[in-house]
């Protein structure tokens, strides 16, 4: 095949691959994306700074791609309702992509360096509270980008994991294993943010939706060493009805040695659930789960 006619295909095949991503993505970090607020503004009950922990130690909440703080409004006033003190942030603000410059849309940058954010931030809820430890609840890109700051930023101690600075990792609909956006990873040689048509991605969604996809190398080298740390209790939270994480079961997680894992199917609480992926944060269901997960009671009913 001539190589002009080779370019113009994979350019082809680049752009279509975009707008499907987009299309598969468009909830996957918050419904909410799409305000005009840029959701610099933590949910309420969230960043109380005077707030001290009494026995349970503080929460900090991470939104997902293209989301922001307000993932959290009804998650966030519900668990500072139990006296948690609650945190929440905006990270990955990259301007570079046609998507990463929409009004409140944050999580576009590479996840590498929104984990060195998540470790500044987590060090500053410690400082402030006096806490040693903080669990943390993360929709969709969150969870990937908690386990590079617990595995590559200093979170997470393998020698040592009473140093650990993470108790509980709560994941909502997370891409641990990356997405095939329906399919579309399978088109891509490596998945990878480096290659032709995922440069295009990375260029039209925000380099983090590159890395999400499955087989991409970012996933690989986060996986490559399993998919805990010991010391830490993971609850892993997947709907059936997720059109986002696809299979939807590659949020789920292996306990490896010292750690725990509990892999739970929104359906299995409340057959009914229909809440689709940007608004997980949002299902009753979800928030029993966390609930659960945080030791703590749900005051309403998970399957109204």
């Amino acid at each position: 095949m001539p190589s002009h006619v080779l370019r113009r295909g994979l350019g082809r095949l680049g752009l279509r691959c975009a707008a499907l991503v987009a299309a598969s993505l468009i909830a996957a970090g918050s419904a909410h994306a799409e305000t005009v607020e840029d959701g610099s503004a933590a949910p309420s009950g969230a960043n109380d700074w005077s707030c001290r922990p009494t026995t349970a130690r503080p929460v900090l909440l991470v939104h997902g791609t293209w989301g922001n703080q307000s993932s959290w409004d009804v998650l966030a006033p519900q668990l500072k309702a139990q006296g948690l003190c609650v945190f929440s942030l905006n990270y990955g603000y990259a301007p570079h992509s046609v998507r990463g410059v929409d009004p409140g849309v944050y999580g576009t940058a590479d996840i590498r360096s929104s984990a060195k954010e998540l470790a500044h931030f987590v060090d500053r809820v410690r400082t402030a509270t006096g806490a040693a430890k903080v669990d943390i609840v993360a929709h969709s890109q969150g969870g990937p980008l908690v386990r590079q700051y617990l595995r590559f930023e200093g979170g997470a101690h393998r020698d040592n994991p009473a140093r650990n600075t993470v108790e509980r990792l709560i994941t909502i609909a997370a891409t641990h294993h990356g997405t095939t956006a329906e399919g579309l990873g399978e088109l891509l040689p490596t998945g990878s943010a480096t290659g032709t048509i995922d440069g295009l991605i990375s260029m039209a969604l925000g380099t983090a939706a590159a890395q999400q996809l499955s087989k991409s190398d970012f996933l690989r080298t986060l996986n490559a060493a399993g998919d805990t740390e010991p010391g830490i209790h993971y609850t892993a939270i997947a709907s059936r009805v997720d059109r986002v994480v696809t299979p939807p079961e590659a949020t789920f997680l292996r306990a490896g040695r010292g750690a725990t894992v509990e892999n739970l199917w929104v359906q299995d609480l409340c057959p009914t659930d229909t809440f689709h992926h940007g608004i997980l944060p949002e299902s009753p269901a979800v928030a029993y789960y966390v609930h659960r997960a945080l030791n703590l009671e749900y005051p309403e009913s998970p399957c109204p």
